[in-house]
């Protein structure tokens, strides 16, 4: 299983519009301007967003505020309707589309077909699931839905240890489910959706490396993906999370041996000119590390999407980003440009 997937390259490449890619050019470019002269020069639309389905979940992992049931802003479900007029604004320039920010997706009742809303909009669709929903008809409906990526979170190869983060999950419900994606790929004889293990790798599971690899072989999944944790107070890690194995760590001690991130916070940021997360209720936020909501940058039930992308607070946060990102607090745990290792 390696880095690179044939089908699910060109499959992607087949998104690329002439308006897409001359509106990749500009952001980038823009970008790399903005670097160059230490200031903040946004031209073109997002190359991709992750819309949010839901803020609900049936586990409670420990690192995670949907989990924890510790959120600050409102629990609900993204409706269809808000959905659909966001993306009919937004779908000639948008690329990539993440249907996942927090909570399960497939708790949502109009999911996939939200998935097929903008599948047939040729948007690149993925999202990420703890696959506990997956029933043979709901895997049916998935891949006839269109979506291109999924990516399922399975944290261990033995219920003792899958749970020791998955809290509250069933190992086997997310075999089956993964089995059942499979097996309606062929039936249907599909290409889509490309179909990844994504493993976080943890102090309890990881010594479980080499199985998940074999497991993810067994089953037919594309490809096994190797995550670094965030954990909030890394410094401390009370839930005794951060692996021993360096190079799966998002985390490096320090001279002084203090616990630091790896990933250094120079003044710039490429998340905050190529997209940005959008939460159920309609608040646009800068990326996925602002779970709760605190750094709104607008809101979509009073403001068009593209007023928004240039309105006065976004370009105040990316010029606080590009003078002083440090003092950020959601860029403090931020894992940009650190690598999920494959294999």
């Amino acid at each position: 299983m390696a880095y690179f997937n044939l089908n699910d390259s060109i499959n992607f490449l087949t998104k690329l519009t002439p308006r897409r890619l001359l509106n990749g050019a500009k952001v980038w470019s823009s970008y790399q301007i903005s670097k160059i002269f230490q200031k903040p020069i946004q031209w073109g639309y997002p190359v991709s967003i992750s819309f949010e389905p839901t803020t609900s979940c049936n586990l409670r992992c420990p690192e995670c505020p949907s989990g924890l049931r510790e959120f600050t802003r409102p629990t609900g479900m993204l409706e269809e309707s808000f959905f659909k007029k966001t993306i009919d604004e937004i779908y000639k320039e948008l690329l990539y589309l993440i249907f996942y920010f927090q909570g399960e997706p497939f708790l949502n009742p109009n999911f996939l077909e939200m998935v097929k809303y903008a599948h047939d909009k040729g948007i690149y669709t993925a999202t990420s699931t703890n696959a506990h929903y997956l029933t043979d008809a709901k895997a049916k409906a998935t891949v006839e839905s269109g979506l291109d990526r999924l990516i399922i979170s399975i944290d261990g190869t033995t219920q003792d240890v899958y749970q020791s983060y998955r809290v509250g999950g069933k190992l086997d419900k997310v075999i089956e489910g993964a089995k059942n994606i499979i097996k309606w790929k062929k039936e249907l004889k599909s290409k889509t959706p490309f179909v990844f293990f994504q493993f976080l790798v943890v102090k309890p599971n990881e010594h479980q490396i080499e199985e998940i690899k074999k497991l993810g072989k067994e089953i037919g999944v594309d490809q096994v993906r190797f995550k670094t944790a965030q954990v909030y107070d890394f410094e401390n890690d009370p839930n005794q999370l951060i692996p021993t194995n360096n190079k799966y760590s998002r985390y490096k001690k320090d001279k002084n041996g203090n616990t630091i991130s790896k990933s250094g916070l120079q003044n710039h940021c490429w998340k905050l000119w190529q997209g940005n997360v959008i939460t159920w209720d309609g608040l646009v936020v800068p990326c996925c590390f602002d779970k709760d909501a605190m750094h709104r940058l607008g809101n979509l039930k009073t403001q068009t999407f593209k007023e928004i992308w240039h309105n006065d607070n976004y370009k105040q946060f990316r010029k606080e980003l590009m003078t002083s990102r440090k003092n950020i607090d959601i860029c403090a745990n931020c894992s940009e440009g650190l690598h999920v290792w494959e294999s």
